[in-house]
Protein backbone atom coordinates (compact mmCIF):
# COMPACT_ATOMS: atom_id res chain seq x y z
CA UNK A 1 0.00 0.00 0.00
CA UNK A 2 2.84 2.38 0.74
CA UNK A 3 4.02 2.38 -2.90
CA UNK A 4 0.76 1.59 -4.71
CA UNK A 5 -1.15 4.39 -6.44
CA UNK A 6 -4.44 5.47 -4.94
CA UNK A 7 -7.28 3.76 -6.78
CA UNK A 8 -11.05 3.92 -6.48
CA UNK A 9 -11.06 0.45 -4.97
CA UNK A 10 -8.87 1.79 -2.15
CA UNK A 11 -11.28 4.63 -1.46
CA UNK A 12 -14.20 2.21 -1.59
CA UNK A 13 -12.46 -0.05 0.89
CA UNK A 14 -11.96 2.86 3.29
CA UNK A 15 -15.60 3.93 3.00
CA UNK A 16 -16.82 0.39 3.49
CA UNK A 17 -14.59 -0.76 6.33
CA UNK A 18 -14.45 2.53 8.20
CA UNK A 19 -18.04 3.60 7.68
CA UNK A 20 -18.75 3.93 11.41
CA UNK A 21 -15.73 6.10 12.04
CA UNK A 22 -16.37 8.20 8.95
CA UNK A 23 -20.03 8.59 9.91
CA UNK A 24 -18.93 9.88 13.30
CA UNK A 25 -16.53 12.32 11.63
CA UNK A 26 -19.34 13.56 9.38
CA UNK A 27 -21.53 14.21 12.42
CA UNK A 28 -18.69 16.01 14.20
CA UNK A 29 -18.02 18.10 11.09
CA UNK A 30 -21.69 19.04 10.82
CA UNK A 31 -21.71 20.08 14.48
CA UNK A 32 -18.55 22.13 13.93
CA UNK A 33 -20.17 23.87 10.96
CA UNK A 34 -23.30 24.56 12.99
CA UNK A 35 -21.21 26.01 15.81
CA UNK A 36 -19.39 28.22 13.34
CA UNK A 37 -22.70 29.52 12.00
CA UNK A 38 -23.66 30.58 15.52
CA UNK A 39 -20.57 32.76 15.75
CA UNK A 40 -21.50 34.69 12.60
CA UNK A 41 -24.99 36.27 12.44
CA UNK A 42 -27.02 35.82 9.26
CA UNK A 43 -26.41 38.38 6.52
CA UNK A 44 -28.67 39.50 3.69
CA UNK A 45 -27.72 41.05 0.35
CA UNK A 46 -29.84 43.30 -1.88
CA UNK A 47 -28.83 44.63 -5.30
CA UNK A 48 -29.80 47.76 -7.22
CA UNK A 49 -28.99 48.39 -10.88
CA UNK A 50 -27.97 51.69 -12.47
CA UNK A 51 -28.26 52.10 -16.26
CA UNK A 52 -25.64 54.14 -18.13
CA UNK A 53 -27.18 55.10 -21.51
CA UNK A 54 -24.99 55.78 -24.48
CA UNK A 55 -21.73 54.32 -25.69
CA UNK A 56 -19.31 53.37 -22.91
CA UNK A 57 -15.93 51.74 -23.09
CA UNK A 58 -14.98 48.98 -20.74
CA UNK A 59 -12.47 51.09 -18.82
CA UNK A 60 -15.11 53.78 -18.36
CA UNK A 61 -17.53 51.26 -16.89
CA UNK A 62 -14.83 50.03 -14.50
CA UNK A 63 -14.21 53.63 -13.46
CA UNK A 64 -17.90 54.14 -12.74
CA UNK A 65 -17.97 50.93 -10.67
CA UNK A 66 -15.06 52.21 -8.60
CA UNK A 67 -16.87 55.50 -8.10
CA UNK A 68 -20.00 53.67 -6.93
CA UNK A 69 -18.03 51.90 -4.19
CA UNK A 70 -15.87 54.89 -3.28
CA UNK A 71 -15.75 56.29 0.23
CA UNK A 72 -17.39 59.55 -0.85
CA UNK A 73 -20.52 57.83 -2.16
CA UNK A 74 -20.73 55.44 0.79
CA UNK A 75 -20.26 58.22 3.34
CA UNK A 76 -23.07 60.20 1.73
CA UNK A 77 -25.29 57.13 1.76
CA UNK A 78 -24.53 56.49 5.43
CA UNK A 79 -25.36 60.09 6.26
CA UNK A 80 -28.68 59.77 4.42
CA UNK A 81 -29.48 56.52 6.26
CA UNK A 82 -28.49 57.98 9.65
CA UNK A 83 -26.39 54.86 10.35
CA UNK A 84 -24.32 56.31 13.16
CA UNK A 85 -24.13 52.91 14.87
CA UNK A 86 -22.12 51.41 12.00
CA UNK A 87 -18.47 52.10 11.33
CA UNK A 88 -17.85 53.66 7.93
CA UNK A 89 -15.03 51.20 7.25
CA UNK A 90 -17.36 48.25 7.91
CA UNK A 91 -19.99 49.84 5.70
CA UNK A 92 -17.51 50.07 2.84
CA UNK A 93 -16.92 46.34 3.16
CA UNK A 94 -20.66 45.75 2.92
CA UNK A 95 -21.04 47.59 -0.41
CA UNK A 96 -19.89 46.06 -3.69
CA UNK A 97 -20.24 47.44 -7.21
CA UNK A 98 -19.43 45.79 -10.51
CA UNK A 99 -20.04 46.49 -14.18
CA UNK A 100 -22.24 44.00 -16.03
CA UNK A 101 -23.33 43.58 -19.62
CA UNK A 102 -25.57 46.24 -21.10
CA UNK A 103 -23.86 49.26 -19.49
CA UNK A 104 -25.30 48.42 -16.09
CA UNK A 105 -23.60 49.03 -12.75
CA UNK A 106 -24.87 46.53 -10.17
CA UNK A 107 -24.60 47.82 -6.60
CA UNK A 108 -24.97 45.28 -3.78
CA UNK A 109 -25.49 46.10 -0.12
CA UNK A 110 -25.18 43.59 2.74
CA UNK A 111 -26.73 44.05 6.19
CA UNK A 112 -28.02 42.04 9.11
CA UNK A 113 -31.68 42.40 8.08
CA UNK A 114 -33.39 42.29 4.66
CA UNK A 115 -34.82 45.80 5.11
CA UNK A 116 -31.48 47.37 5.94
CA UNK A 117 -29.83 45.64 3.00
CA UNK A 118 -32.52 46.95 0.65
CA UNK A 119 -32.28 50.53 1.95
CA UNK A 120 -28.49 50.46 1.78
CA UNK A 121 -28.44 49.34 -1.87
CA UNK A 122 -31.06 51.94 -2.90
CA UNK A 123 -29.35 54.79 -1.11
CA UNK A 124 -25.91 53.98 -2.49
CA UNK A 125 -27.38 53.82 -6.01
CA UNK A 126 -29.03 57.24 -5.60
CA UNK A 127 -25.90 58.83 -4.20
CA UNK A 128 -23.82 57.31 -6.99
CA UNK A 129 -26.06 58.80 -9.68
CA UNK A 130 -25.93 62.22 -8.03
CA UNK A 131 -22.19 62.19 -7.50
CA UNK A 132 -21.44 60.86 -11.00
CA UNK A 133 -23.66 63.55 -12.51
CA UNK A 134 -21.74 66.25 -10.73
CA UNK A 135 -18.44 64.84 -11.95
CA UNK A 136 -19.72 64.68 -15.54
CA UNK A 137 -20.88 68.34 -15.41
CA UNK A 138 -24.60 67.80 -14.91
CA UNK A 139 -26.38 71.19 -14.83
CA UNK A 140 -28.94 70.17 -12.29
CA UNK A 141 -26.77 71.17 -9.34
CA UNK A 142 -24.60 73.95 -10.92
CA UNK A 143 -25.10 77.70 -11.19
CA UNK A 144 -26.96 78.83 -14.32
CA UNK A 145 -24.47 81.65 -14.85
CA UNK A 146 -21.46 79.30 -15.08
CA UNK A 147 -22.93 76.12 -16.47
CA UNK A 148 -22.56 74.84 -20.02
CA UNK A 149 -26.02 76.17 -20.99
CA UNK A 150 -25.09 79.69 -19.96
CA UNK A 151 -21.91 79.46 -22.03
CA UNK A 152 -23.94 78.42 -25.05
CA UNK A 153 -26.20 81.43 -24.63
CA UNK A 154 -23.21 83.73 -24.42
CA UNK A 155 -21.77 82.23 -27.61
CA UNK A 156 -25.10 82.80 -29.39
CA UNK A 157 -25.24 86.40 -28.28
CA UNK A 158 -21.62 86.94 -29.38
CA UNK A 159 -22.39 85.48 -32.80
CA UNK A 160 -25.34 87.85 -33.16
CA UNK A 161 -23.15 90.78 -32.17
CA UNK A 162 -20.61 89.82 -34.81
CA UNK A 163 -23.37 89.82 -37.46
CA UNK A 164 -24.49 93.27 -36.34
CA UNK A 165 -20.94 94.60 -36.55
CA UNK A 166 -20.48 93.12 -40.02
CA UNK A 167 -23.65 94.84 -41.25
CA UNK A 168 -22.67 98.14 -39.66
CA UNK A 169 -19.23 98.14 -41.23
CA UNK A 170 -18.43 100.33 -44.26
CA UNK A 171 -19.95 98.56 -47.25
CA UNK A 172 -17.31 100.07 -49.44
CA UNK A 173 -14.59 98.24 -51.20
CA UNK A 174 -11.75 99.84 -49.39
CA UNK A 175 -8.95 97.78 -48.05
CA UNK A 176 -9.84 98.60 -44.47
CA UNK A 177 -13.54 97.60 -44.78
CA UNK A 178 -12.80 94.32 -46.54
CA UNK A 179 -10.19 93.43 -43.95
CA UNK A 180 -12.61 94.19 -41.10
CA UNK A 181 -15.38 92.04 -42.57
CA UNK A 182 -12.89 89.19 -43.16
CA UNK A 183 -11.69 89.27 -39.57
CA UNK A 184 -15.27 89.24 -38.28
CA UNK A 185 -16.08 86.16 -40.38
CA UNK A 186 -12.94 84.40 -39.14
CA UNK A 187 -13.93 85.21 -35.57
CA UNK A 188 -17.41 83.79 -36.20
CA UNK A 189 -15.94 80.59 -37.66
CA UNK A 190 -13.53 80.10 -34.74
CA UNK A 191 -16.33 80.68 -32.25
CA UNK A 192 -18.56 78.05 -33.94
CA UNK A 193 -15.72 75.50 -33.99
CA UNK A 194 -15.04 76.09 -30.29
CA UNK A 195 -18.74 75.60 -29.53
CA UNK A 196 -18.77 72.36 -31.51
CA UNK A 197 -15.80 71.06 -29.56
CA UNK A 198 -17.52 72.00 -26.32
CA UNK A 199 -20.62 70.06 -27.34
CA UNK A 200 -18.51 67.03 -28.28
CA UNK A 201 -16.68 67.08 -24.95
CA UNK A 202 -19.81 67.43 -22.83
CA UNK A 203 -20.97 63.96 -21.59
CA UNK A 204 -24.46 65.29 -21.13
CA UNK A 205 -24.67 65.88 -24.89
CA UNK A 206 -23.69 62.40 -26.08
CA UNK A 207 -24.87 60.41 -23.04
CA UNK A 208 -28.09 60.89 -21.19
CA UNK A 209 -28.09 60.94 -17.37
CA UNK A 210 -27.72 57.75 -15.35
CA UNK A 211 -30.95 56.08 -14.30
CA UNK A 212 -31.63 53.86 -11.29
CA UNK A 213 -33.59 50.87 -12.61
CA UNK A 214 -36.11 50.69 -9.81
CA UNK A 215 -35.70 49.90 -6.10
CA UNK A 216 -33.64 46.95 -4.98
CA UNK A 217 -35.75 43.82 -4.36
CA UNK A 218 -35.99 42.70 -0.75
CA UNK A 219 -33.80 39.58 -0.23
CA UNK A 220 -35.71 36.46 0.72
CA UNK A 221 -32.72 34.38 1.83
CA UNK A 222 -29.43 34.68 3.65
CA UNK A 223 -26.27 35.62 1.85
CA UNK A 224 -23.69 32.84 1.51
CA UNK A 225 -22.27 31.18 3.45
CA UNK A 226 -25.58 30.18 4.99
CA UNK A 227 -25.99 27.95 8.00
CA UNK A 228 -26.86 25.00 5.78
CA UNK A 229 -23.76 25.59 3.68
CA UNK A 230 -21.53 25.79 6.76
CA UNK A 231 -22.98 22.56 8.15
CA UNK A 232 -22.51 20.77 4.81
CA UNK A 233 -19.00 22.17 4.39
CA UNK A 234 -18.02 21.00 7.87
CA UNK A 235 -19.34 17.50 7.23
CA UNK A 236 -17.56 17.21 3.87
CA UNK A 237 -14.33 18.65 5.29
CA UNK A 238 -14.21 16.18 8.17
CA UNK A 239 -15.03 13.31 5.82
CA UNK A 240 -12.18 14.28 3.50
CA UNK A 241 -9.82 14.66 6.46
CA UNK A 242 -10.75 11.17 7.63
CA UNK A 243 -10.16 9.61 4.21
CA UNK A 244 -6.91 11.51 3.69
CA UNK A 245 -5.75 10.51 7.16
CA UNK A 246 -6.28 6.83 6.34
CA UNK A 247 -4.41 7.22 3.05
CA UNK A 248 -1.50 9.01 4.71
CA UNK A 249 -1.31 6.36 7.43
CA UNK A 250 -1.28 3.63 4.80
CA UNK A 251 1.42 5.43 2.77
CA UNK A 252 3.68 5.78 5.78
CA UNK A 253 3.13 2.19 6.92
CA UNK A 254 6.40 0.28 6.42
CA UNK A 255 5.41 -2.94 8.13
CA UNK A 256 6.42 -6.17 6.37
CA UNK A 257 3.52 -7.84 4.63
CA UNK A 258 4.85 -10.71 2.58
CA UNK A 259 6.17 -13.96 3.97
CA UNK A 260 9.67 -13.30 2.66
CA UNK A 261 9.84 -9.82 4.24
CA UNK A 262 8.65 -11.14 7.62
CA UNK A 263 11.13 -14.02 7.53
CA UNK A 264 13.98 -11.65 6.65
CA UNK A 265 13.08 -9.37 9.58
CA UNK A 266 13.11 -12.33 11.96
CA UNK A 267 16.18 -13.90 10.44
CA UNK A 268 14.37 -17.23 10.08
CA UNK A 269 13.21 -19.49 7.29
CA UNK A 270 9.61 -19.20 6.05
CA UNK A 271 7.67 -22.41 6.65
CA UNK A 272 4.48 -21.44 4.85
CA UNK A 273 1.18 -19.72 5.45
CA UNK A 274 -1.88 -21.02 7.25
CA UNK A 275 -5.48 -19.87 7.09
CA UNK A 276 -7.78 -18.94 9.94
CA UNK A 277 -11.53 -18.79 9.28
CA UNK A 278 -12.86 -15.29 9.72
CA UNK A 279 -14.71 -14.67 12.91
CA UNK A 280 -12.15 -16.55 15.00
CA UNK A 281 -10.23 -13.64 16.37
CA UNK A 282 -9.93 -14.74 19.92
CA UNK A 283 -11.66 -13.40 22.99
CA UNK A 284 -12.57 -9.77 22.87
CA UNK A 285 -10.37 -7.45 24.81
CA UNK A 286 -11.95 -5.62 27.66
CA UNK A 287 -11.73 -2.03 28.70
CA UNK A 288 -13.17 1.26 27.46
CA UNK A 289 -10.63 1.63 24.64
CA UNK A 290 -11.36 -1.85 23.29
CA UNK A 291 -15.11 -1.25 23.43
CA UNK A 292 -14.67 2.09 21.66
CA UNK A 293 -12.58 0.48 18.90
CA UNK A 294 -15.24 -2.21 18.37
CA UNK A 295 -17.97 0.44 18.30
CA UNK A 296 -16.14 2.49 15.66
CA UNK A 297 -15.09 -0.56 13.67
CA UNK A 298 -11.37 0.17 14.04
CA UNK A 299 -10.55 -3.13 15.71
CA UNK A 300 -9.93 -4.66 12.26
CA UNK A 301 -7.55 -3.34 9.62
CA UNK A 302 -8.95 -1.79 6.47
CA UNK A 303 -5.86 -1.97 4.24
CA UNK A 304 -5.72 -5.76 3.99
CA UNK A 305 -7.27 -7.57 1.02
CA UNK A 306 -10.66 -9.19 1.35
CA UNK A 307 -10.19 -12.73 2.74
CA UNK A 308 -10.33 -15.30 0.00
CA UNK A 309 -12.91 -18.08 0.05
CA UNK A 310 -12.15 -21.77 0.39
CA UNK A 311 -14.44 -24.76 -0.05
CA UNK A 312 -14.19 -26.45 3.36
CA UNK A 313 -11.82 -27.06 6.22
CA UNK A 314 -10.17 -30.08 4.68
CA UNK A 315 -7.82 -27.81 2.73
CA UNK A 316 -7.18 -25.76 5.87
CA UNK A 317 -6.12 -28.83 7.86
CA UNK A 318 -3.84 -29.91 5.01
CA UNK A 319 -1.90 -26.63 5.27
CA UNK A 320 -1.44 -27.05 9.03
CA UNK A 321 -0.21 -30.64 8.62
CA UNK A 322 2.33 -29.57 5.99
CA UNK A 323 3.63 -26.83 8.30
CA UNK A 324 3.99 -29.37 11.11
CA UNK A 325 5.96 -31.63 8.79
CA UNK A 326 8.31 -28.77 7.83
CA UNK A 327 8.84 -27.93 11.50
CA UNK A 328 9.77 -31.55 12.22
CA UNK A 329 12.23 -31.59 9.34
CA UNK A 330 13.97 -28.39 10.50
CA UNK A 331 14.43 -29.42 14.14
CA UNK A 332 18.13 -30.03 14.90
CA UNK A 333 17.20 -32.67 17.50
CA UNK A 334 13.86 -34.23 18.45
CA UNK A 335 12.08 -32.34 21.17
CA UNK A 336 9.28 -29.97 22.03
CA UNK A 337 8.72 -26.78 19.98
CA UNK A 338 8.03 -23.40 21.58
CA UNK A 339 5.44 -21.51 19.55
CA UNK A 340 5.86 -17.75 20.04
CA UNK A 341 2.81 -15.57 19.32
CA UNK A 342 2.89 -11.73 19.53
CA UNK A 343 0.58 -10.27 22.13
CA UNK A 344 -2.66 -8.99 20.60
CA UNK A 345 -2.41 -10.92 17.32
CA UNK A 346 -5.72 -12.79 17.37
CA UNK A 347 -5.26 -14.44 13.98
CA UNK A 348 -1.83 -15.79 14.97
CA UNK A 349 -3.20 -16.91 18.33
CA UNK A 350 -5.77 -19.21 16.77
CA UNK A 351 -3.35 -20.41 14.13
CA UNK A 352 -0.94 -21.45 16.91
CA UNK A 353 -3.74 -23.24 18.76
CA UNK A 354 -4.68 -25.14 15.66
CA UNK A 355 -1.07 -26.05 14.98
CA UNK A 356 -0.85 -27.45 18.50
CA UNK A 357 -4.01 -29.49 17.91
CA UNK A 358 -2.80 -30.85 14.58
CA UNK A 359 0.64 -31.71 16.01
CA UNK A 360 -0.77 -33.58 18.99
CA UNK A 361 -0.21 -36.97 17.31
CA UNK A 362 2.71 -35.93 15.10
CA UNK A 363 6.14 -37.31 16.10
CA UNK A 364 7.66 -33.86 16.50
CA UNK A 365 8.57 -34.27 20.13
CA UNK A 366 11.01 -36.74 21.57
CA UNK A 367 9.84 -40.27 22.35
CA UNK A 368 7.77 -40.30 25.48
CA UNK A 369 6.72 -36.66 25.07
CA UNK A 370 3.52 -37.52 23.21
CA UNK A 371 1.96 -39.60 25.93
CA UNK A 372 -0.80 -37.05 26.47
CA UNK A 373 0.85 -35.40 29.49
CA UNK A 374 2.47 -32.64 27.47
CA UNK A 375 1.53 -31.61 23.93
CA UNK A 376 4.41 -31.44 21.46
CA UNK A 377 3.90 -27.66 20.90
CA UNK A 378 4.07 -25.18 23.74
CA UNK A 379 2.29 -21.91 22.88
CA UNK A 380 3.24 -18.66 24.62
CA UNK A 381 2.19 -15.09 24.00
CA UNK A 382 4.95 -12.50 24.14
CA UNK A 383 4.39 -8.74 24.46
CA UNK A 384 6.04 -7.03 21.53
CA UNK A 385 6.82 -3.81 23.40
CA UNK A 386 9.02 -5.67 25.91
CA UNK A 387 9.47 -9.22 24.55
CA UNK A 388 10.36 -11.80 27.17
CA UNK A 389 10.47 -15.46 26.14
CA UNK A 390 10.63 -18.31 28.73
CA UNK A 391 14.03 -19.88 29.14
CA UNK A 392 14.84 -22.98 27.16
CA UNK A 393 13.91 -26.25 28.78
CA UNK A 394 13.19 -29.37 26.82
CA UNK A 395 12.39 -27.39 23.67
CA UNK A 396 14.36 -28.16 20.54
CA UNK A 397 13.56 -24.84 18.86
CA UNK A 398 11.14 -21.96 18.58
CA UNK A 399 8.49 -21.33 15.96
CA UNK A 400 7.14 -17.79 15.43
CA UNK A 401 3.51 -17.51 14.30
CA UNK A 402 2.12 -14.07 13.43
CA UNK A 403 -0.22 -12.18 11.13
CA UNK A 404 1.00 -10.23 8.12
CA UNK A 405 1.28 -6.47 8.24
CA UNK A 406 0.77 -6.11 11.99
CA UNK A 407 4.32 -5.54 13.21
CA UNK A 408 7.27 -3.40 12.22
CA UNK A 409 10.74 -4.68 11.40
CA UNK A 410 12.06 -3.36 14.73
CA UNK A 411 9.37 -5.26 16.64
CA UNK A 412 10.09 -8.48 14.77
CA UNK A 413 13.83 -8.07 15.33
CA UNK A 414 13.15 -7.58 19.03
CA UNK A 415 11.07 -10.75 19.07
CA UNK A 416 13.89 -12.74 17.43
CA UNK A 417 16.37 -11.24 19.89
CA UNK A 418 14.21 -12.29 22.85
CA UNK A 419 14.18 -15.87 21.54
CA UNK A 420 17.97 -15.82 21.22
CA UNK A 421 18.38 -14.42 24.74
CA UNK A 422 16.29 -17.28 26.13
CA UNK A 423 18.44 -19.85 24.31
CA UNK A 424 15.89 -20.76 21.65
CA UNK A 425 16.82 -21.24 18.03
CA UNK A 426 14.14 -19.92 15.70
CA UNK A 427 13.52 -22.80 13.31
CA UNK A 428 11.04 -20.91 11.17
CA UNK A 429 8.18 -18.48 10.87
CA UNK A 430 4.56 -19.15 9.94
CA UNK A 431 2.31 -16.38 8.62
CA UNK A 432 -1.39 -16.62 9.42
CA UNK A 433 -4.12 -14.97 7.36
CA UNK A 434 -7.92 -14.85 7.46
CA UNK A 435 -10.03 -16.90 5.09
CA UNK A 436 -13.73 -17.37 4.51
CA UNK A 437 -15.03 -20.95 4.51
CA UNK A 438 -17.78 -21.56 1.99
CA UNK A 439 -18.71 -25.09 3.13
CA UNK A 440 -18.80 -25.74 6.83
CA UNK A 441 -18.43 -29.55 6.56
CA UNK A 442 -15.03 -31.12 6.18
CA UNK A 443 -14.17 -34.12 4.09
CA UNK A 444 -13.82 -36.27 7.19
CA UNK A 445 -17.29 -35.44 8.50
CA UNK A 446 -18.29 -39.06 8.04
CA UNK A 447 -16.50 -40.05 11.23
CA UNK A 448 -19.03 -37.99 13.21
CA UNK A 449 -16.65 -35.13 14.10
CA UNK A 450 -17.62 -31.60 13.16
CA UNK A 451 -15.02 -29.41 11.54
CA UNK A 452 -15.10 -26.83 14.26
CA UNK A 453 -14.77 -29.54 16.89
CA UNK A 454 -11.67 -30.86 15.14
CA UNK A 455 -9.85 -27.57 15.84
CA UNK A 456 -9.89 -27.01 19.60
CA UNK A 457 -8.53 -23.72 20.87
CA UNK A 458 -5.61 -25.21 22.79
CA UNK A 459 -3.87 -21.83 22.92
CA UNK A 460 -6.49 -20.16 25.14
CA UNK A 461 -5.25 -21.41 28.54
CA UNK A 462 -1.64 -20.61 27.68
CA UNK A 463 -2.35 -17.09 26.45
CA UNK A 464 -4.52 -16.35 29.44
CA UNK A 465 -1.69 -17.36 31.75
CA UNK A 466 0.98 -15.55 29.65
CA UNK A 467 3.74 -18.04 29.22
CA UNK A 468 2.40 -21.31 30.58
CA UNK A 469 2.08 -24.41 28.43
CA UNK A 470 -1.13 -25.41 26.76
CA UNK A 471 -1.29 -28.82 28.29
CA UNK A 472 0.83 -28.51 31.42
CA UNK A 473 4.03 -27.02 32.79
CA UNK A 474 7.25 -27.07 30.82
Amino acid sequence: MSEDPIRLVTLGRILRRRRRLLALLVVLGALAGYGTSLLFPPRYTASASVLLPGQWEERELLTQAEIASSSTVIDRAAASLHRSDVDRAELRDDVKAKATDGNIIKISGTADTPGRAQRLADQVAQQFVTFAGRIAGDTSDTDDTTGPQALRQQVTETDRRISDLAEAADPGQTVESVQARTELEQLRTALQEAMKKLDDADPATNKAGMVVMGPAPRPDGEAPPTRTQLVAAGAVLFLLLGVVGHLVAARTNRRPRTEAEIAAALGAAPLGTVDVPTGRRGPRRRGPRARLRRLLGTDARWDVPVPRTTEDEAALRLRYRRVCARVRDRLPVPGRVLVVVPDGDGIARHAAGRLAAEAGGDPVAAPGATNGTHPPLRVVEVPVSRPIVPDRGTEAGALVVLGAGNWTEEELAGLAGACADAGHEVVGVVVAGPVRVRGRRSAGRGDGTAAKDAVPDTAAPALAARGRTTGGSA
